[in-house]
């Protein structure tokens, strides 16, 4: 993986070298015919219109038209080839970017959504520009040193001007890019975190609503963009000062090249074919000097591109993904909350939500769980694929993807359909809809209420049937009918020997497991059934019914 943004480049210049090699060879041919086009007219002008033979005119003529021919071929093919290296770079750099942030091993700082998409997008797409416009530039110095090659051998003092005068301005342009490229990578930083801000209010907009937070959302996502606005505006003020001074330059330095080739014609030091070449090349020459100004200034801002895809695909991993490739059967120990036997089901009411976020986060392999047993060994010495393969961690909030209900609970091969569905009130939802399983869902489950999402949530979770369930309040959104059926069938649909652990408030689900275990918010612990603890502990009986 690439830790650097020039690291990034080079694997991209490996990866597609016949691409690039051939963009770089094809458009250089296009832009040497293109320099190559006033001297041929010089020739034209010397060989046959002074001389007035009409057949060598013919043929400069015919040459002239097997040039052009050349030339068009070279930009069109060169050009194509470029593309198809963007866009295939740009392809993988956005699979990178989505493997990156989906890794289970987790990464140490954490985005918003709608920051994440801009990287993967808009970024990986400018970052993948770079190989193009190094065609562009390769084409640009090959055409000026063709020119000068031949303003050498016309003239020298012409050529030295060309030789000299080039770097001079190309070196006064290239003092501007620092600039451009942290301006751009300021602005693209903006873009991201207003995005990812803006992705985040839509998420939430019905809770903002019902706190009346819509006039504070709105406030802090102005600042955010007038912050992205604020940024492009310098970028785009760097860019054109960067263009702005390119042409400036090329101007005056072409035409004091005009100039002095004007001067060796009157003189008799070149012919007037050769001054109308030098004329048509000094011409010429503002467009690959102009475009070796653009290319550096869409340069700074590409690479400025690739410095953030960088920064995503070299974060330090969250957790180490090390140990054994399995896990034995066993007990679950989590010291100092609870134990559950094979075959339990244990519920789990936490008076402190942190506590269980954190529980959650431990058993699901985001953070370290030192002392967390299953059977006989720690889960810390355990691969992270047999660690998830073993303990299924759903919480509340869960993904539900675009498709149909079928394709959202199948992730493990086909389940037990009536078991699975009939334990999570899912069979309700089937029967609804003439299409049955094969409903289809809108991404974010968003043509299903929350507690048929919920119902989904829960369908797959059984299906997947793990040795250890971990369920973090899995019935919110349903209603007390449905909840009671959910309690009641739940254990048909685990295995004989699995393990259910249920972070809940709920007494239906409370009162369906074999124990129940009270932490309070000082950390204290206290285990019983859920009928035992309702008659005996007032903190348990005052947690349940608030």
């Amino acid at each position: 993986m690439p830790r650097s943004t020039a690291a990034l480049y080079r694997r991209t210049v490996r990866r597609h070298r016949g691409l690039v090699s051939r963009s770089i060879l094809l458009l250089c041919t296009w832009q040497i015919c293109e320099a190559l086009v006033p001297v041929i007219i010089g020739l034209v002008v010397d060989d046959a219109v002074a001389t007035g033979d009409g057949s060598h005119l013919l043929w400069w003529f015919a040459g002239l038209a097997g040039l052009f021919l050349v030339l068009s071929s070279g930009y069109r093919y060169g050009s194509r080839a470029g593309f198809a290296t963007v866009q295939h770079e740009s392809h993988l750099l956005r699979g990178e970017v989505v493997r990156r942030v989906l890794d289970p091993r987790g990464t140490t700082r954490k985005r918003l959504p709608g920051e994440t998409l801009s990287v993967a997008t808009s970024d990986a797409e400018l970052a993948a520009e770079v190989v193009r416009m190094a065609g562009f530039a390769c084409a640009a110095v090959g055409s000026i040193a063709v020119a000068a090659v031949y303003l050498l051998r016309v003239d020298l003092l012409l050529g030295l001007v060309v030789l000299l005068g080039v770097p001079l301005v190309l070196g006064a342009v290239q003092l501007l890019a620092p600039r451009l490229s942290r301006h751009a990578g300021e602005q693209q930083s903006r873009i991201a975190r207003a995005s990812g801000l803006a992705a985040d209010l839509v998420a939430g907009l019905r809770v903002l609503k019902g706190v009346g937070g819509e006039a504070a959302a709105a406030r802090t996502y102005d600042e955010a963009s007038d912050r992205a606005v604020g940024a492009g505006i310098l970028a785009a003020r760097s860019t054109g000062l960067m263009s702005g001074t390119t042409t400036a330059l090329s101007g005056v330095f072409l035409a004091a090249v005009a100039l002095l080739a004007g001067h060796r014609a009157l003189d008799g030091d070149i012919t007037i074919g050769q001054f109308i070449a030098v004329v048509g090349l000094a011409q010429f020459l503002a467009e690959p000097l102009s475009t070796l100004g653009e290319v550096a200034a869409h340069t700074a801002t590409c690479w400025a591109s690739g410095r953030r895809v960088v920064e995503v695909l070299a974060e330090p991993y969250a957790v180490a993904d090390t140990g054994a490739s399995s896990v034995p059967a066993g007990a679950l120990d989590v010291p100092g909350l609870l134990r559950a036997s094979p075959g339990e089901l244990v519920g789990v009411l936490l008076e402190d939500p942190a506590v269980g976020d954190r529980l959650l986060d431990e058993l699901a392999g985001v953070l370290p769980a030192p002392g967390v047993r299953v059977g006989e060994v720690e889960l810390d010495e355990v691969g992270l694929d047999a660690r998830r393969a073993h303990v299924l961690v759903v919480r509340h909030h869960v993904d539900v993807f675009e498709g149909t209900l079928r394709s959202n609970v199948l992730t493990h091969g086909e389940p037990d359909w009536p078991t699975v569905l009939t334990a999570s009130a899912l069979d309700d939802v089937v029967d609804l809809d003439p299409d049955g399983l094969d409903r289809a869902v809108a991404a974010g489950g968003t043509s299903l209420s929350g507690g048929q999402r919920q119902r989904l949530a829960l369908a797959r979770a059984l299906a997947a049937r793990p040795p250890v369930l971990v369920l973090q309040d899995p019935t919110t959104a349903v209603d007390a009918v449905t909840e009671h059926d959910i309690a009641h069938g739940l254990r048909a649909a685990l295995p004989a020997e699995g393990i259910a652990v249920v972070l809940t408030s709920s007494p239906a689900l409370l009162a369906a497991a074999d124990r129940v275990v009270h932490v309070a918010a000082d950390g204290t612990t206290v285990t019983g059934t859920h009928a035992g603890l309702l008659a005996d502990d007032a903190a348990y009986r005052t947690a349940v019914l608030r």
